[in-house]
């Protein structure tokens, strides 16, 4: 009893100067399970960390980093952090500081108050083919509080979502006539190039979201008539789709530049929904699924009737302008 008093006395002391002082602070698990899998998926797909820290009244108080692929690949891994005793708030971005980041903040977080921080997307990823599929991001908040009384850090939890989308476009005519991806422009229409300090989307401005893949592919032998299909597909990356914005889709056709598609995005991927999530609200929805198809089946050279199928789900609309 004797040894292990004076063993507990000489790891750290606040009364003497010549012993160790007691760790205050936080040791945090970072978790991505806002996902439609509803599982942990933080460490196979983060791979750079930052964490700001403010105290209770918003101002800055210190940044940590992260940017070893074998910690954040760790399920075990934690980050510890020294705190005096206070309120805190947490705010975290994975994906924010990597080299092929797509993100940045419009200013130096340890210059401004929480409430001022915000992230834009970086301009090259409208105009430049090889940045405008998006290197993911990640944020996620959380509240600390550490005691006078605490004499060892405190584990919390920091739970994160994912703020990029990636959407999968593929065109079909139903009778097998041959569809080239060259024929047609492929975009996405939304103003989300802006988040606060809470991921809320500020509206600045409507912007382009263009295709960073596209091609020609055929899945095979039609049944009906023996033809060899071909599918024109294309891929477009953007940030974090919110119901309070109108994004849309637009396929436009070379030829005459009439707009053979013109959707409103949010509704159709919405439709993915079924049955099994028809409890959840829309923007859960659309915050846990990131990775989205549509396919298009089309009738006739005059695309008077199209056919949408957004996974398992078929919406048949006719004489379509949309």
């Amino acid at each position: 009893m004797i040894a292990g008093t004076v063993l507990s006395f000489s790891s750290c002391d606040r009364l003497h100067e010549d012993l160790q002082p007691c760790p205050q602070g936080v040791r945090l698990r970072f978790v991505y399970n806002y996902n439609m899998e509803f599982a942990n998926a933080f460490p196979s797909q983060v791979d750079c960390l930052t964490v700001l820290f403010y105290d209770s009244d918003g101002n800055y108080v210190t940044t940590k980093t992260n940017m070893t692929a074998s910690d954040l690949s760790d399920e075990n891994w934690r980050m510890t952090v020294d705190l005096a005793p206070g309120n805190y708030s947490i705010i975290a971005y994975g994906g924010m500081e990597c080299t092929e980041s797509s993100f940045s903040f419009t200013a130096q977080p340890s210059t401004i108050r929480m409430d001022q921080l915000q992230v834009e997307l970086n301009p090259e990823c409208l105009t430049d083919p090889d940045e405008r599929h998006l290197h993911d991001l990640f944020y996620g908040n959380l509240e600390v509080t550490v005691e006078q009384s605490d004499t060892e850090y405190k584990d919390y939890t920091l739970y994160m979502m994912k703020d990029t989308n990636n959407l999968r476009v593929l065109l079909q005519q139903v009778d097998g006539t041959p569809i080239d991806e060259a024929d047609f422009d492929f975009k996405v229409v939304d103003d989300n190039t802006l988040m606060a300090w809470n991921n809320a989307v500020v509206k600045t401005r409507s912007v382009d979201y263009l295709t960073w893949a596209r091609g020609n592919e055929s899945p095979g032998e039609l049944p009906d008539n023996g033809k060899e299909a071909t599918v024109a597909w294309a891929e477009m990356s953007f940030p974090r789709l919110v119901t309070t914005n109108s994004p849309r889709l637009v396929i436009t056709r070379k030829e005459d530049g009439h707009n053979v598609v013109d959707i409103p995005l949010n509704n159709y991927l919405l439709l993915m929904k079924g049955q099994t999530y028809a409890n959840m609200p829309d923007q859960e929805f659309l915050d846990r699924k990131s990775r989205w198809n549509l396919f298009f089946f089309l009738r006739g050279g005059t695309w008077l009737s199209v056919e949408i199928v957004v996974d398992d789900w078929t919406v048949r609309i006719n004489n379509t302008e949309f």
